[in-house]
């Protein structure tokens, strides 16, 4: 097994585990969780074929498996699969456990942040196509869903999005070197801005909040149909 599938398990196996909690009941929204995570997955994973075909980003050969999808690592396509499975748990668990709280309150700041700190990284990292294609299409989804449709959902996004930062900076940190002497995951110099959490390019936070705002959309949508 190599150190990227072993990070894909540890990832899933704790949701998986615990979607069968009577309380969430997680395992009944499976049907209208694959149906929403598979169509932006795609998308996803087209990106990111672009993206390794032009080394942007790349993988290293030594913590990866030989199996390839379309010169993609299996555990790199795994990972826009488990991941929202993942963030969609915490997402639920979230509105379950604490259906009171008062989620309104921090879409005002968590917007302006946002968005303030993407105009800021857009401007400083023109020409460089991470930057610019991941924040701007991030800054694009808080608009639309955020601020002009205001879903009823979307506090609650915000709220386990922020939760799920603390297992983002323990997976993406060791995707991107934290523990290791080189990076499972690379990126190339050119194209970031070179701010980095610990050793996550800040471009991720983005990127994940690309990947996850439109998944729960098309969950919501589903679910509630």
């Amino acid at each position: 097994m190599s150190l990227y599938g072993w990070v894909m398990i540890f990832t899933i196996i704790g949701p998986f585990a615990l979607s069968f909690d009577k309380k969430v009941h997680f395992y009944t929204y499976f049907p209208s969780l694959f149906k929403s995570i598979l169509p932006v997955s795609t998308l996803f994973i087209f990106w990111d074929i672009l993206f390794t075909k032009k080394s942007i980003w790349g993988f290293t050969a030594e913590y990866i498996s030989s199996i390839k999808i379309a010169n993609l690592p299996l555990e790199e396509v795994l990972f826009f699969i488990l991941v929202p499975f993942a963030c969609l748990f915490i997402y639920e668990v979230t509105k379950s456990y604490f259906p009171k709280l008062n989620v309104s309150k921090v879409i005002k700041p968590f917007n302006y942040l946002f968005i303030s700190l993407g105009l800021i990284l857009i401007i400083k990292g023109i020409g460089n196509w991470y930057t610019c294609s991941a924040v701007t299409t991030g800054i694009l989804l808080v608009l639309i869903f955020g601020i002009i449709l205001k879903k009823s959902w979307y506090g609650w996004f915000v709220v386990s999005f922020l939760i799920a930062l603390i297992p983002f900076l323990i997976v993406n940190g060791i995707l991107t070197g934290a523990t290791t002497p080189k990076p499972i995951v690379w990126y190339s110099e050119n194209h970031i801005v070179g701010w980095r959490i610990i050793t996550i390019p800040v471009e991720d936070l983005y990127y994940n909040l690309s990947l996850l705002l439109p998944i729960t959309a098309i969950f919501e949508f589903f679910k509630n149909k």
